[in-house]
């Protein structure tokens, strides 16, 4: 009976995910995405021009009391740049059975665009120099101290906290991994070609989201002793509770990027990576649960 009702389980979920992609197919998920980066950018003038990175937290919280409409900027930057991850992803699951016929370098872009993409969310959550984004940076930097030989070198390119506050973040944030965003997407942003009157609806539910939600800013509390890190790195802020930084906080998410290089259809076997990635984003999502309400 308990096998029975198994397998009508199985076969129930099999159907829901089969009609959930189909739909999936049907939205327009990368124009989305690319309006969404729109809002970023343009938002992102309108906060930088008033950033400091040797004021962070002064200059980030400010935008909020003495610019005007500055809270407004500040959340549209912040909301559009995490619906433009989404979309992002959501889009890659609507095209997957496509991606078939892309050619490996081609691929490889794409998937590596994704951490590219995390890594401007992460900065963005350090500049703020909250108590979150304070936390974020020190553990950041605590792990890349953990990678053999190119460990000192990488920090020393990417933060180096200690010896030049957030300036590397900075220039990396609205430069450096901006750069390297379009010279892995350039090749498929081309293809697309958007009218933002074609999609106002989304359009206003960003910019009305934006007001009804500010941005968070977490100023640092006395006796506080748990921090949660961005949504996005709650799974492996746990993970480094059970194993070494180097483990969590590098192998992991190396062993992560390997299996997205691995599940395009045209590979052999891809379906098996499939079920190892769905596997270990069951496994993260429980992870990040557990952080969430510690």
């Amino acid at each position: 009976m308990i096998h029975s009702m198994l397998s009508q389980f199985k076969s129930l979920a099999i159907t829901l995910l089969k009609i959930g992609y189909e739909y999936l197919s049907t939205v327009t998920f990368g124009a989305w995405g690319l309006i969404a980066l729109y809002l970023s950018l343009l938002s992102g003038v309108v906060v930088g021009l008033q950033y400091d990175y040797a004021t962070p937290f002064y200059s980030a919280s400010s935008l909020d009391i003495l610019i005007p409409y500055g809270f407004y900027f500040r959340s549209l930057h912040f909301y559009s740049s995490q619906f433009f991850f989404l979309f992002t992803c959501l889009h890659l699951v609507a095209v997957f059975r496509k991606t078939a016929g892309y050619k490996r370098l081609e691929w490889f872009k794409l998937i590596a665009s994704l951490p590219i993409i995390i890594l401007l969310l992460f900065t963005g959550y350090i500049l703020r120099s909250d108590s979150t984004g304070t936390s974020a940076g020190m553990i950041a930097e605590s792990i890349i101290h953990t990678i053999p030989i190119l460990g000192g070198v990488l920090d020393s390119l990417l933060l180096s906290l200690d010896t030049s506050g957030l300036r590397k973040v900075y220039v990396q944030h609205v430069v450096g991994l901006d750069i390297i965003l379009l010279a892995l997407l350039w090749t498929h942003l081309r293809i697309y070609k958007i009218k933002i009157t074609e999609h106002l609806p989304i359009c206003a539910a960003m910019l009305l989201f934006s007001v009804a939600v500010w941005a968070p800013m977490d100023p640092e509390k006395l006796g506080t002793t748990y921090i949660a890190g961005p949504w996005f790195f709650l799974g492996l802020q746990e993970l480094l509770r059970y194993f070494d930084p180097f483990v969590a906080g590098v192998l992991v998410p190396l062993f992560f990027m390997v299996v997205l290089f691995c599940i395009q259809p045209s590979k052999q076997k891809h379906k098996i990576y499939l079920r190892i990635l769905f596997t270990f984003l069951f496994i993260y999502l429980g992870l990040s649960i557990i952080a969430l309400l510690r």
